[in-house]
């Protein structure tokens, strides 16, 4: 019953989000409500026939997903405003650095996907993997205070941690 209790929502969560990409495109506008409900119960449908040919649990992360992903929106928000700002001021508020960020990922799709969302970030720009697949060398216009081991705490624990919530 518990599990029953987190499907449900997962469920309609994402049929509301196909819905709202697949509707348009079908043409379903304010005045067709109907083709909007239809899609919508379509693609619930769909899904829940298709949780009975995968494991469950993949479900269950879905909402780490979802956080992921407005956080990077977020990030890249902030990020481009901050770049607009420093294009259009007078003064230079840059203090750029190599850092080199401890990896707690350990396979090729979690580090990949944690660079990715660095480098798409404006400001910030991965570099290198170390050999050992330990490091993650990143280039950054601004280092918050100055402070090397703040911005790794950052990264590690809004970016790193939500990737590790999803993978494992």
């Amino acid at each position: 019953m518990r599990a029953l209790k987190w499907m449900i929502p997962i469920h309609l969560g994402l049929a509301m989000i196909i819905t709202a990409v697949i509707a348009p495109l079908l043409g379903a506008t304010d005045e067709r409500v109907g083709l909007y409900l239809m899609t919508f119960a379509g693609v619930y449908l769909l899904l829940w026939l298709l949780s009975f040919f995968y494991h469950r649990k993949h479900f269950y992360k879905l909402p780490h997903l979802y956080y992921l992903v407005l956080y990077f929106l977020y990030e890249l928000l902030k990020a481009n405003l901050k770049l607009a700002y420093e294009v259009v001021s007078i003064h230079d508020h840059m203090s750029p650095a190599v850092v080199a960020i401890p990896l707690d990922l350990t396979t090729d799709l979690e580090i990949m996907v944690f660079a990715n969302l660095i480098t798409l970030t404006p400001g910030t720009l991965s570099l290198d993997v170390s050999e050992d697949r330990k490091w993650l060398y990143v280039h950054t216009l601004y280092l918050d205070g100055g402070s090397t081991e703040t911005f790794k705490h950052n990264l590690k624990k809004n970016f790193e941690q939500k990737i590790l919530a999803i993978t494992q």
